[in-house]
């Protein structure tokens, strides 16, 4: 039987492709793909070509990027981490899964798909699978969030409300803060403020620096969380922070540093800059020992299967897994009603 893959041939040559099928080994599962939900951060740099990874090599022991020694490895194939799916065999000695149950986790852009049994997470009884492929994005989220290190009563400025923003926003809230929302998309602010944000910036008429300080009585924002990956907001969340106050940087930046000056508030108002990434051992300094990816990602399911955390408004388009090329090309264009694109597969 034939399995299927997205595969990247170059930058914006997408396709889903026939694959084998991998075989069932010893601890392992296999799973059918419901959904996978296609990232308008990583996997639009993998697709328009900016990914540092496609430029240079990154040296996991130095830890730093380096010059890329060999071509790119095209075609890219099974990326994506956004998966939902129901498990269809387990290997004989596997007691905690079994052929049926509704499971999420990262398994790539895929029909399906065979790994270690551990490596995927039952869904809380009736939860609508969709719900999950939203696992990934809500610890991404919440990595911002922790690494924020909110408290009750802190002013919070949430820059970009796409689907990371717009989790973060409902986080933060939950956490106590008073949260301002800002984007340059109406629907998505609207979204911010059933999520609970006490006030929301539209980008493009006003300053979100000059609400935040107005809103403290010129003091400015506790934290600021950025989350577009655009230079000119992540200026603007220095801005718009308190002296000594901190910024955690989240978004995924790409290419140079155009619109951001460090030579100003930044470095007049002794800024924090925290960098937020979901991967590696915790999720933000002075975390260890508590946090780690995985409690991350499981509390964020936490939330959404007790009601906290409602994600499903969130999905705009849900698009055939052999759409892919439009589904990514969708994206590509940014049009302000877009938010979560989730490939369906059969």
């Amino acid at each position: 039987m034939v399995n299927w893959v997205v595969s990247l041939a170059g930058p914006r040559r997408i396709s889903l492709e026939p694959c084998p099928r991998d075989p069932l080994g010893p601890g392992q599962v296999r799973v059918r793909t419901r959904y996978s939900g296609i990232s308008a951060g990583t996997e639009l740099t993998l697709y328009r070509g900016s990914n540092p990874r496609l430029s240079k090599d990154w040296d996991e022991a130095a830890r730093m990027f380096v010059p890329r020694q060999s071509p790119v490895p095209y075609p890219l194939v099974g990326f994506g981490y956004e998966e939902v799916g129901e498990i269809v065999e387990v290997a004989p000695e596997v007691i905690d899964r079994h052929p049926g149950q509704l499971v999420w986790g990262i398994w790539g852009h895929r029909a399906e798909a065979v790994l270690a049994a551990d490596a995927v997470h039952p869904l809380p009884p009736g939860l609508d699978p969709l719900a999950a492929v939203f696992a990934r994005p809500g610890a991404i989220a919440l990595t911002a969030v922790l690494a924020g290190d909110l408290h009750l009563g802190d002013w919070v400025g949430v820059f970009g409300q796409g689907v990371i923003g717009l989790l973060a926003t409902r986080l933060a809230v939950l956490s106590g803060a008073r949260v301002v929302a800002v984007d340059r998309i109406a629907d998505r602010l609207a979204h911010a403020t059933r999520y609970g944000a006490r006030t929301t910036v539209d980008a493009t008429t006003e300053s979100a620096a000059a609400v935040l300080r107005g809103a403290t009585g010129g003091r400015g924002a506790d934290v600021c969380l950025e989350l577009s990956g655009a230079y000119p907001a992540l200026h603007e969340a220095i801005r718009a922070t308190t002296h000594a106050g901190r910024v955690v940087a989240a978004g995924f930046y790409q290419g140079q540093a155009d619109g951001l000056g460090l030579g100003e508030e930044f470095h007049h108002n002794r800024i924090q800059l925290v960098a937020a990434q979901v991967s590696g051992p915790t999720p933000a300094p002075g975390l260890a020992g508590r946090w780690s990816g995985a409690r991350v990602a499981q509390t964020f399911m936490d939330l959404v299967a007790e009601g906290s955390v409602d994600p499903l408004p969130l999905v705009s388009h849900v698009v055939d897994a052999g759409a892919v090329a439009d589904a990514l090309a969708l994206l590509d264009r940014g049009d302000g009603d877009v938010l979560q694109v989730v490939l369906r597969f059969p």
